[in-house]
């Protein structure tokens, strides 16, 4: 085991440049930006299609304007990706490019816009068809968002562009600059489609779908699901944030189904497409990556190690709302040898049974979206239209769950009973070491700030990083400090770094951090990470959480 776990280490390298990879956090990025508006449409979806369940129909009038939300919202959602993709991809770009030679990013949302509808959208009599503006413009959503700004690189960085007097006003010479890169960008798209539809005879978002249709139904298979939740498992316990890199390769594929389950369902069909967002949220990974939550109460109700019963009972109610970096860390099962197999077998039994449920009992997939946050349980039985089956099967999983990390969590709990007695020193005494040494003198009440001081802290989702900010901002208030903390998804910073004192990154993002710090100090902003351990201990102790943040602002 020890080789096993040695061998991984060697492979963390590798997956930590794949996790900062421009392209997978541009679709990252764009998906997090649109998850109000799928959240916001599958609401009125709930609501539309919920009391059918119960044998209760709305009045035409009144299912129509609740679907109206739906389509000029989820309807929309290609639209809205390729935009916030090429927007985030052009972000990076930019941090690579000359200051005074910047793209304009707000030029390439639009432009990306045009492309996709010359790309995917079809002409109709008295309009176009809004087919391809949705889930399944994804796929060609991507390919424009990643050329375009590439485009726009070409003619930027070479600043091939439209030069005017330096009489004439900078926002008027601006658009004149872009005329150039747009133009191309434009004409290319336009010139490549009606090339492609007079040979193929297809519009190309209809012709890339049907390429890629293969490879989602393989996806979808046992293997494919093995594969892709068995991989988020394998990156987190490396202790790189799994979905961040695993997720961007298959977002086209879960809103896909889901809004291909939506459909067969409202037709009165079976819906069997299993890789959606909500098997992950609510299936694979039951209380976070590693389906961790049976773990977490064995450690709070039935460990007799000090350090796990200390960590299960901090860590068990942001683990029941899948926020599980307190007991990654703290336990620790990140590269602990000893967890390493349940962790990485219990999503992919999870999913497995919840296929076989799916495949072979008659249950009906996910049709709805739920904020990921939703405790599992709940989740599963709302996001499944409240299928019977659903009854069975949350409880099921738990229990499977169980019995999976029951014998391992026995073994490591003896393990740290047996260093207890011997006074050895546990992982729970090396988090309070950490804090009380956290890198930087304590700051002292009498030496708070004059000014306000603001800090930002940032995670993968903004859920981890929440919990330092809060612990931040109690200790401001406890010691009526003028702190302010907040906490955001990593790459919602961008444009407003300079409105922070302190940037924090969570440590599953530390592969991040030499971009992070580059972009800070071009901006006269501090900024830090911590090891797992440091970062649990002091989300658990606001007074540190706040002397840590202190320290660092005045070094």
């Amino acid at each position: 085991m020890e080789k096993l776990i040695k061998m991984v280490e060697t492979l963390k390298p590798m997956f930590e440049k794949v996790s900062n990879n421009i392209y997978l956090r541009a679709i990252r990025d764009g998906f997090v930006s649109c998850i109000p508006v799928i959240l916001f449409s599958s609401l009125f979806i709930l609501v539309a299609c919920v009391p059918e369940i119960f044998d209760y129909k709305w009045p035409e009038s009144i299912s129509s304007v609740l679907w109206q939300a739906y389509n000029y919202s989820m309807g929309m959602l290609g639209i809205l990706m390729v935009a916030t993709i090429a927007k985030s991809l052009t972000d990076s770009i930019n941090t690579k490019m000359p200051k005074l030679r910047q793209i304009n990013d707000v030029s390439v949302m639009i432009v990306s816009i045009i492309c996709l509808l010359l790309l995917a959208v079809a002409p109709v009599e008295g309009g176009i068809s809004t087919e391809f503006m949705g889930t399944k413009g994804l796929l060609s959503a991507f390919v424009v968002a990643f050329t375009v700004p590439n485009i726009y690189k070409f003619f930027v960085k070479r600043n091939i562009t439209i030069k005017l007097p330096d009489e004439v006003p900078h926002y008027i010479a601006q658009t004149f600059a872009d005329l150039i890169p747009l133009s191309v960008a434009v004409l290319v798209y336009w010139i490549f489609g009606i090339v492609f539809k007079e040979t193929t005879g297809m519009m190309f978002g209809a012709w890339v779908l049907e390429v890629f249709k293969p490879l989602f139904v393989a996806a979808d298979g046992y293997i494919g699901v093995a594969i892709i939740y068995g991989a988020m498992a394998m990156f987190w316990f490396m202790g790189i944030h799994g979905p961040s890199i695993v997720e961007p390769a298959v977002t086209a594929i879960y809103i896909a189904n889901i809004e291909a389950n939506l459909q067969i369902v409202s037709n009165g069909g079976h819906a069997v497409n299993i890789l959606t967002h909500p098997t992950s949220y609510f299936v694979a990974t039951i209380g976070g990556t590693g389906a961790t939550l049976m773990f977490c109460a064995m450690c709070a109700f039935i460990a007799k190690s000090k350090q796990l019963r200390a960590v299960g009972r901090a860590s068990i109610i942001p683990v029941t709302f899948a926020v599980n970096e307190p007991i990654l860390f703290g336990a620790p099962i990140v590269l602990n040898p000893v967890l390493f197999f349940p962790f990485i077998l219990a999503p992919i039994f999870n999913v497995w049974i919840f296929k076989f449920f799916v495949d072979t009992l008659g249950m009906n997939s996910f049709t709805y979206i739920l904020p990921w946050t939703t405790p599992a349980p709940i989740g599963l039985i709302i996001g499944t239209g409240f299928a019977k089956l659903a009854f069975v099967l949350a409880p099921l999983l738990l229990l499977v769950d169980a019995v999976l990390y029951y014998p391992f969590f026995r073994v490591y709990d003896a393990q740290l009973v047996e260093k207890e007695k011997a006074g050895i020193e546990t992982e729970e005494e090396t988090v309070t070491e950490a804090v009380e040494n956290v890198g930087a003198p304590a700051v002292a009440a009498a030496e708070l700030p004059q000014e306000e001081k603001r800090v930002l802290v940032l995670c993968a989702s903004g859920a981890t990083s929440s919990m330092l900010a809060k612990a931040i901002t109690k200790g401001a208030e406890e010691r009526h400090a003028p702190v302010e903390s907040i906490a955001m998804a990593y790459g919602q910073h961008k444009d407003i770094i300079t409105d922070f004192d302190l940037v924090v990154l969570a440590p599953q993002m530390a592969s991040m951090y030499d971009e992070l710090k580059t972009d800070c100090e071009a901006k006269g902003v501090k900024s830090a990470t911590t090891s797992g351990r440091e970062y649990v201990g002091l989300t658990r102790d606001p007074e540190k959480a706040l002397d840590f943040a202190l320290a660092l602002m005045a070094h």
